[in-house]
């Protein structure tokens, strides 16, 4: 495996790997890997000659009272990770590489980020899809693959991709879990023992969704009273909002008569964390359908 640090390097080095033909998979991460990240490697890593990873803890994607400062970073630990997972390539720039002093071009996406996170944490989504357009630009990759866990992030991708028309394929890798059903995330470091117990409440929220789906009911708002009853009882966490919306437009719904994505975000302590689920299921047709509308 090679360790790359600068841009230059890495653009230089993934033109080579084109001009000789070769397909280059990516998965871009900030880093303290876990097996989320590590099952979205294994995904790529199938499907391309050259496996590109990058860490990079994106400053532009964090607002001034987030733990950027905070972010647990372990690059020893996430360097023996990636040789396990037989990545080729792992890119690792500093932010003063990745920015100029004087940057003043930005990728915004006007629609999907407008809701749920992009509501919550303003100007989030705009640090997202810089640095995403970025590093498909020095990484050029064929195919690129993002986690569910962080699902309008990826939906947000997919838009700038279509709008944009970088010649990437976005694959998308689904949420792995603990063994309680709590969705891997570098965050939960930040949990005591007592708040990592509490933090299961996301996916039994979830469950108990999917169960009175299942029994028929399709009204979003008895769902989610269910929801937000269960969560708001678990001491230590507060609901920052639980939203039903299209699962690809992401427009808030009130009845479950098409795939809908239902996404949670709370805090536990201090630690903000999200989980989400889809009810309703997508025919073949209607997932190809999907696909060539993004």
């Amino acid at each position: 495996m090679q360790i790359i640090h600068t841009p230059l390097e890495m653009q230089e080095c993934a033109m080579g790997l084109k001009r000789a033909g070769k397909v280059i998979g990516f998965v871009p991460t900030m880093g303290f890997l876990h097996e989320g990240h590590l099952s979205l490697m294994r995904i790529a890593r199938e499907q391309c000659d050259v496996l590109v990873v990058s860490i990079f803890v994106n400053p532009t994607q964090f607002g001034p009272n987030e733990d950027l400062d905070a972010y647990p970073r372990d690059f020893k630990r996430d360097e023996a990770l990636c040789r396990e997972a037989k990545v080729d390539f792992l890119f690792y720039p500093e932010p003063t590489n990745m920015y100029a002093d004087n940057a003043s071009v930005w990728v915004e996406e006007e629609s999907l980020s407008s809701v749920l996170c992009g509501a919550s944490r303003p100007g989030h989504f705009r640090g997202v899809c810089t640095v995403v357009a970025k590093l498909f630009n020095l990484v050029q990759p064929d195919l690129a693959v993002f986690g569910e866990k962080d699902a309008q992030q990826l939906r947000i991708i997919e838009r700038m991709v279509r709008d944009l028309n970088f010649p990437v394929e976005i694959v998308r890798g689904p949420i792995v879990r603990e063994s309680d059903g709590l969705a891997m995330s570098s965050r939960n470091k930040y949990l005591s023992p007592e708040q990592r117990k509490n933090a299961i409440c996301l996916r039994k929220a979830l469950d108990a969704a999917t169960r009175m789906f299942r029994k028929g009911e399709h009204n979003v708002e008895p769902i989610r009273s269910v929801m937000e009853e269960m969560i708001s009882a678990v001491p230590e966490v507060r609901i920052d909002y639980i939203e039903f919306v299209d699962e690809q437009t992401l427009c808030m719904v009130n009845r479950i008569d098409r795939p809908v994505l239902v996404a949670i975000a709370v805090r536990v302590g201090s630690t903000r964390l999200i989980d989400n689920g889809v009810l309703g299921s997508m025919s073949g047709a209607h997932k190809v359908a999907v696909k060539n509308a993004l």
